[in-house]
């Protein structure tokens, strides 16, 4: 569903200037001059109205977390979640996922989330996927060594077919649930994340980490 455009988002924005950053392609290298005591810099892509981003960096305030969110509208609300709850420790980039390479120095990154990207259904358009090969590899130029990728979804043909794709660029899975919550809520939902677990719709999730890239790349998978 498409947001609503906001007519006052330009002021809502300026609000929470200080949590935007306007010019990312000068940061590599720079990000923990934002939060020199942080012990990790994580990132998310899509972070939509924050649940997710206020709560994890409410959970672990020695963390930096740079929310990546193209949508606006989607992004003001989430700063104005964490400017509510006094968070200093998240910052946000107005940007696509396959920029990230430009914005952060190699093995700048210690975690990637990725919680209910679109799926993108059709073959077609297998390469917009957040876990396609071509955007893992993009992941791999800032992330450091055995860094993570956290992958949450409530689609199973996009779970399963990104199960082989961890692989294919040297990312060992491990941590695979094909229904998180059914023994109780696990860790910091979404949104969008409650929204179908109260329908019943189960929630899955693995872990990525990253390894050496294979000698010989796997084949694609099937679709």
């Amino acid at each position: 569903m498409r947001m609503r455009k906001k007519k006052n988002l330009i002021p809502r924005m300026e609000r929470c200037g200080d949590r935007l950053i306007r010019e990312p392609y000068s940061m590599p290298g720079k990000w923990r001059e934002l939060m020199p005591q942080a012990r990790e810099l994580r990132l998310e892509l899509g972070c939509g109205k924050g649940r997710f981003t206020a709560g994890t960096a409410a959970a672990e305030p020695d963390v930096l977390f740079i929310a990546v969110e193209r949508v606006p509208d989607a992004m003001v609300m989430a700063m104005e979640r964490c400017a509510a709850q006094g968070l200093t420790n998240v910052f946000f980039i107005d940007a696509n996922a396959d920029q990230l390479p430009l914005f952060f120095a190699p093995g700048e990154a210690d975690r990637v989330y990725i919680n209910f990207c679109d799926p993108w259904p059709s073959n077609r358009h297998a390469k917009r996927r957040l876990t396609h090969p071509d955007f893992l590899l993009r992941y791999r130029q800032v992330l450091a060594e055995a860094g993570e990728i956290h992958f949450k979804t409530d689609n199973r043909d996009l779970f399963e077919w990104s199960l082989f794709q961890f692989p294919r660029v040297g990312f060992g899975v491990s941590e695979v649930t094909r229904d998180l919550h059914a023994d109780g809520i696990h860790g910091v939902m979404t949104d969008y994340e409650e929204k179908f677990h109260n329908l019943g719709t189960p929630i899955n999730r693995c872990v990525g980490t990253m390894g050496p890239l294979p000698e010989v790349p796997e084949p694609p998978a099937e679709e």
